[in-house]
């Protein structure tokens, strides 16, 4: 068996190079993934003699799509990082940026607000068209205002809101390969933006214009190690190995992506071979994939499990109601009893190594008389609540023994809960559409800095931000965080961050995950990013 180890929050933090020493450069040639140790482990060709030719993932859901502007889930986002590069990389195994397709991390103005960047000459996309400087461009602008769509979950996330006075201004094309983009305002995240798996991607502009007008690419096409061969929803999804990649050539020739999402059914996929690597691991079904022979990859996930409150209509918009509900619900004792060791008490939005004040924040305390009596004085009898049944990499459960067991805590507090139930598919609609009191959802980091979890609250996307939770102090405090260099003082504005959501009540925190897959011991070099994708460049597979 192969379990990683956990670490502590200083090796986290040094991994995810939040340090005072900033981004650390790496000379790279090609990327899609892996930084530096992937250049290492990169072969002239695809491996050939006693070396599989196809490796098989099992996903639980279908992506959303396979433009990153149009996805904001982590089925896309593992399928698409092996499709598309940003001009900026993480490392193989953390958070630290490095040059992709941009020759060398920016150069910044001093007020913060001018990004130049050069890019890496040379490169083609998938139909052999040029990387350039118009090609950022046009990937970036069809994602500011006002050209964006509300099917664009994370463009405000990563671009910025012209109306919140953040963000990118604009884009300039400076010459063939020099890209300008000025920001409204100085953001401390920004170039770590640029290297997620989600909206940041460069997109081929042949693909952009093929597309129908406003509407997600469906024939992708950029630069990265895997190209787009078909698409079967509900069945599979398939990619070939780049053979003009411009980096190191992919070790497997052929990736292919099955859909299936019942958990016992994936553990069975792996066991007959069908399957090469199964995702989010059902915690009961640890010891069946080990003794089996198989391997565990078991390690602490930048992740967050939460039940959220709609706090726009509906029983749940009174605050002292919130608060009762959460006094309802023994956390630890409800985690405990679905996750095992596999996941830990949440007691702030980030997981512990990202928030060291997480001691000091206090969550509501489990007091069922106190709620009780609070919610009869509210007169709440009943609560409406959505989930979904499909396995998350935050909750490999998925939702349905959360809302069972809150279920049961909040009717011995007096409140009926129905519950209804939905694959994740669907409920990614639901919940954007259908009433509720209460709904389950959760969040994997995309990189490693602390306004990725908590902007979710500021954010007006409600595919984002399902609790609906508008705070002008909150997105305030979220702004002067954007602009404040890394360190104590920025540490101390997420602080309050967190105190407020702790005090307002917009979720319940639940869990901090471990990520679990299962894989053959036939794969080689396989790692599950902490930003929870896969890149494949650097894998491979014994016959």
């Amino acid at each position: 068996m192969e379990s990683k180890s956990s670490f502590s929050r200083r090796q986290f933090m040094e991994l995810l190079g939040v340090s005072a020493a900033g981004f650390g450069l790496v000379s790279m040639a090609g990327c899609g993934g892996g930084g530096d140790d992937a250049k290492k482990e990169g072969g002239d060709a695809p491996a050939a003699g006693g070396a599989s030719d196809t490796i098989t993932y099992s996903l639980t859901a279908d992506p959303r799509a396979v433009d990153p502007a149009y996805f904001d889930d982590g089925e896309s986002a593992v399928v698409s990082c092996n499709m598309y590069e940003g001009l900026y990389q993480y490392g193989k195994t953390d958070a630290k940026v490095s040059p992709c397709l941009a020759k060398d991390l920016p150069e910044i103005s001093d007020d913060g607000l001018i990004y130049t960047i050069k890019l890496n000459e040379g490169i083609k996309f998938h139909d052999g068209t040029d990387f350039n400087a118009e090609a950022v461009k046009k990937s970036i602008e069809r994602q500011l205002e006002p050209n964006r769509n509300s099917d664009m979950p994370y463009a405000s996330f990563v671009f910025g809101e012209e109306e919140a006075g953040n963000g990118v201004e604009k884009v300039e094309a400076v010459d063939d390969y020099t890209v300008k983009i000025t920001m409204r305002a100085a953001s401390a995240p920004f170039v770590k933006n640029l290297a997620m798996a989600l909206a940041s991607p460069i997109v081929a502009p042949s693909a952009i214009e093929k597309a129908t007008d406003g509407q997600a690419i469906t024939e992708p096409v950029g630069t990265g190690p895997y190209k787009f061969v078909n698409w079967t929803k509900g069945a599979s999804l398939t990619l070939v190995a780049n053979e003009d990649y411009w980096g190191d050539a992919p070790k497997t020739k052929n990736l292919i992506f099955k859909i299936i999402t019942e958990g016992n059914t994936r553990i069975t996929s792996l066991i007959n071979g069908e399957c090469d690597i199964i995702s989010s691991v059902d915690p009961s079904a640890v010891d069946q994939i080990v003794d089996g022979g198989f391997e565990l990859f078991s390690e602490d996930g930048m992740t967050i499990n939460y039940m959220a409150f709609n706090t726009e209509t509906g029983k749940c918009t009174d605050q002292e109601v919130r608060k009762a509900v959460a006094q309802a619900i023994n956390v630890e004792e409800m985690v405990k009893s679905i996750y095992g060791d596999y996941a830990t008490v949440a007691n702030s939005v980030m997981p512990l190594w990202m928030a060291p004040y997480d001691k000091d924040v206090k969550q509501t305390a489990y007091d069922p008389d106190a709620a009780k009596k609070t919610l009869a004085d509210k007169g709440i009898t009943s609560l409406q609540c959505i989930t979904y049944t499909t396995a998350r990499p935050y909750n490999q459960k998925g939702g349905s023994d959360l809302a069972r067991m809150i279920q049961g805590y909040l009717a011995e507090v007096g409140v009926d809960v129905s519950i209804t139930e939905y694959d994740w598919t669907t409920y990614k609609t639901k919940v954007q559409t259908d009433p509720y009191d209460i709904c389950f959802y959760g969040w994997t980091g995309d990189n490693g800095d602390p306004d990725n979890f908590m902007n979710l609250l500021a954010d007006t996307n409600w595919s984002m931000n399902v609790a609906h939770w508008q705070d002008d102090e909150y997105k305030a405090l979220i702004a002067k965080g954007l602009a404040t260099p890394d360190g104590d003082e920025r540490d101390a504005i997420y602080k309050q961050c967190e105190e407020m959501v702790a005090e307002k009540q917009p979720w319940v925190l639940i869990s901090h995950s471990k990520n679990l897959l299962g894989y053959s011991p036939k794969v080689k070099d396989f790692y599950y990013h902490p930003t929870g994708v896969a890149f494949f460049k650097g894998v491979s597979k014994e016959a």
